[in-house]
C-alpha cells in the first residue's frame, strides 16, 4: 500500500508516531487504519516501521505518514531519533496491564523531550474487547488525559473500534495548529490575506516550520528518502544485534573455558 502511494498527490505530508510499551497494539492499530488489516499472529516492530494513508480535511489531501516504533527498551537509542518533525503521536497501553498504563509518563516525558510542544497527542487506552480482563478503567484513562492536556480514546483493533476515530482525530487537530500557524505566518510577514500558503524549503528530511513537521510535496520530495533511511537504520540495527550476539557468545564462551 506504501508504495502505491508514492505517486498519489497530496496537500500535506504529516508526520506521526506511535508510542507505547511491547505488545500493546501498535502495529495493529497501524495496519487496521491504514490497510483495515488485523494480524492474530502480529510479530514485535524490530526497531520502526511506517505505513501511509491519504486523508481528506478542510478541502485538503493530507498524506498521514504513520511511524510505528518498537516498545523495547533494547531498541529506546535507534527510535528516539525518529520523534524528530513528529506532528502528532498516539501514546498506546493495554487496558489489560496496568504496567502500561504506568509506564505512560516515562512515554509522554520522553515524546515531550523529543518533539514540539505543539506536537498533539492523543492517549489510547488498547484492546477494549477484552473488557472481562481489565486491570485499568476508563475513568483511570480519562483523568490522565485531562492532567496532562491529552485527547482521550479506548480502542480496539481487533473490533476496529474507535480506530478510525483516534487517528483522524489526532490529523484533524494537527490540521488546525498547522493553518493557524500559517496564518500567523502570513501576518508577521505582512501578507495582505490573499490565502496564499507559507512554503518550506527543500532538503533530505521532511522540513519542519518551527520544529513542526508539514510539507507540501511540490516543494519537498521525500517519501523515497524516508524508506531509505528507514532501510538504513533496520540495516544498522540487524548489525548491531548481531554485534550484541558475538559479544554475548564471547562471554559465554570465556566463562566456559576450563581454567
Amino acid at each position: 500500500m506504501a508504495e502505491e502511494s508514492y505517486d498519489k498527490e497530496c496537500d500535506y505530508l504529516f508526520k506521526a508516531v506511535l508510542i507505547g510499551d511491547s505488545a500493546v497494539g501498535k502495529s495493529n492499530l497501524l495496519s487496521r487504519f491504514t490497510r483495515d488489516e488485523f494480524r492474530l499472529d502480529s510479530k514485535p516492530t524490530i526497531g520502526v516501521d511506517f505505513a501511509y494513508r491519504n486523508v481528506c480535511v478542510g478541502g485538503k489531501t493530507i498524506k498521514a505518514q504513520i511511524w510505528d516504533t518498537a516498545g523495547q527498551e533494547r531498541f529506546r537509542a535507534i527510535t528516539s531519533s525518529y520523534y524528530r518533525g513528529a506532528l502528532g503521536a498516539l501514546l498506546i497501553y493495554d487496558i489489560t496491564r496496568r504496567q502500561t498504563f504506568q509506564n505512560i509518563k516515562k512515554w509522554l516525558s520522553e515524546l515531550r523531550g523529543f518533539s514540539s510542544r505543539d506536537t498533539v497527542v492523543v492517549l489510547v487506552g488498547n484492546k477494549s474487547d477484552l473488557g472481562q480482563s481489565r486491570e485499568v478503567e476508563e475513568e483511570e484513562g480519562k483523568s490522565l488525559a485531562e492532567l496532562e492536556g491529552l485527547y482521550f480514546l479506548e480502542t480496539s483493533a481487533l473490533q476496529n473500534q474507535n480506530v478510525e476515530e483516534a487517528f483522524l482525530s489526532m490529523i484533524e487537530r494537527i490540521h488546525e495548529v498547522l493553518i493557524q500557524k500559517i496564518t500567523l505566518d502570513n501576518k508577521s510577514n505582512g501578507d495582505d490575506g490573499d490565502g496564499a500558503v507559507a512554503v518550506v524549503p527543500a532538503g533530505r528530511e521532511i522540513v519542519n516550520i518551527d520544529e513542526v513537521t508539514a510539507t507540501r510535496p511540490d516543494q519537498v520530495t521525500v517519501v523515497r528518502e524516508q524508506v531509505e533511511l528507514k532501510e538504513s537504520a533496520l540495516e544498522e540495527n540487524f548489525i548491531y544485534s548481531k554485534r550484541l550476539c558475538f559479544t554475548a557468545h564471547s562471554h559465554l564462551a570465556i566463562r566456559t573455558s576450563p581454567l
